[in-house]
């Protein structure tokens, strides 16, 4: 049974404040401590990675706590509630941070900003894993939730890019202060409307396997570690180039006011991409899809190489091909992972959808700080200088657009490898589907499956 449009849309409204405060962290955050809070390349590179390691700990705890909840409001929507006024207060104060802050304020907000996220995320993601169980609906489900949050992407690009236009109000802080603002306002607006309008599914067995076991039947998952290991290593080569696009675009092209323009074509690309992945993906399979998204972006990147000062509108092109080949991103694996969840369902008879979305959030997390790691470090390696009235020689700038532009692909194209052979086809989940409603009928044990 196809989901109202008007659930679709209020379910993803969350996803809208979610990207319009992380997008910031992952493009600004790590140009405005290294340049204007003075933090070194190098420190910031390790406490954004330390901040990952963390969610070792706290990710799969938070998942397994959040498959055990169980009350009058649901198992979802307490936790997202919990969550929201805790990220909201770490977002203003990383954006907006007090005079004379540096590396230990850094550390300390984006830490508590890490674990309020990992609060509102994993439900939130496994609920639109609980809200059908079809394959292309699913698909439906996280199209809907990828372009609201493209929306929210956009958002964190507009509202500083009008600033930028109407009052000439522009620079890495300032566009910090404003979507930190804007994203205060807009969270608890779009929460109060997902948790108040979309239904939890009622259709799930308690989960009592020990955190050790269940771990053990998530291993012993091939799908899911195929899915994964994918999504890990394309993720590694987005957060590469995230970082990076403002000092390109500033150090590169010299047109550090006018990036804001660049990144809203990108994401509206980006937006306009996703309906045609989610139609893509039920004509061919979304594995093949999912190939298709990372091929296109793998051939695209290093074009970026060829670019130099005044080029920004030579730019223009590239971007909009990544921005297109990047819909396929948030959709596609998100969809994949709810149908890996069913096989896990059917083998441990429960469902336990937050333990799964807990590894996701926690890769999802460690994948960006490595891609950040990376970037970072490796700009330090080659003694790449920030600031405003830095100078880098030849040597220098071409490291940068050779970080930026190129190595990311061989990360793209390692992960189309890796999910060559996804085997879970429309066909096969069909065939999960009609175990697990002769499981639930008949209240059989677990099914092994191959």
């Amino acid at each position: 049974m196809k989901l109202k449009r008007s659930t679709l849309f209020y379910y993803g409204l969350t996803e809208v404040p979610i990207n319009i405060a992380l997008f910031p962290i992952l493009v600004f955050i790590p140009k405005f401590y290294t340049g204007e809070m003075g933090v070194p390349l190098i420190l910031a590179a390790n406490i954004i990675l330390l901040v990952r390691i963390f969610d070792v700990i706290t990710d799969p705890i938070f998942g397994y706590i959040n498959d055990r909840t169980n009350t009058r409001w649901g198992r979802r929507r307490p936790w997202i509630a919990l969550a929201t006024p805790l990220m909201m207060i770490s977002i203003y104060m990383l954006f907006l941070p007090p005079e004379g802050s540096g590396a230990a304020h850094l550390f300390m907000w984006m830490m508590l900003l890490s674990i309020a996220t990992t609060m509102l995320i994993i439900p939130y993601y496994a609920w639109g894993a609980e809200l059908s169980s079809d394959y292309n609906e699913r698909s439906r489900i996280t199209g809907w939730r990828s372009m609201l949050g493209v929306v929210g992407s956009l958002s964190a690009q507009l509202i500083p890019a009008v600033a930028l236009l109407f009052f000439g109000f522009g620079g890495s802080a300032n566009v910090l202060y404003i979507v930190g603002i804007a994203m205060v306002i807009i969270m608890p607006i779009c929460v109060f409307l997902t948790v108040a309008n979309v239904p939890e599914s009622k259709e799930h067995v308690q989960s009592t396997i020990s955190p050790i076991k269940g771990f053990k039947l998530m291993l012993e998952n091939a799908p899911f570690k195929r899915l994964i290991l994918a999504f890990m290593v394309g993720g590694i080569a987005i957060s590469i180039t995230t970082p990076l696009y403002l000092f390109f675009i500033t150090y590169v092209l010299k047109a550090e006011a006018m990036a804001i323009y660049m990144l809203t074509f990108f994401y509206l690309t980006n937006f306009a991409a996703v309906p045609f992945w989610v139609w893509l993906s039920k004509k061919i399979g979304k594995h093949k899809a999912y190939i298709g998204s990372f091929t296109m972006i793998a051939l695209a990147h290093p074009f970026y190489l060829f670019l130099g000062e005044g080029d920004f509108w030579w730019m223009l092109p590239i971007t909009i091909v990544t921005g297109f080949s990047a819909g396929g991103f948030a959709a596609l694996p998100n969809s994949m992972k709810a149908d890996v969840i069913d096989l896990d369902t059917l083998k441990s008879g429960e469902n336990r959808s937050g333990l799964f979305f807990s590894s996701w959030s926690f890769t999802s997390k460690m994948t960006g700080s490595v891609g950040t790691w990376i970037a970072l470090t490796a700009l330090a390696w080659i003694s790449f200088n920030t600031g405003p009235d830095a100078y880098n020689n030849s040597s220098q700038l071409f490291g940068l657009k050779f970080l930026f532009s190129t190595l990311p692909s061989i990360f793209f194209l390692l992960a189309v490898a890796i999910i060559w052979k996804y085997p879970i086809t429309e066909e096969m989940h069909s065939k999960i589907q009609v175990q697990l409603k002769e499981q639930r009928m008949n209240n059989k044990q677990p099914i092994p499956i191959e």
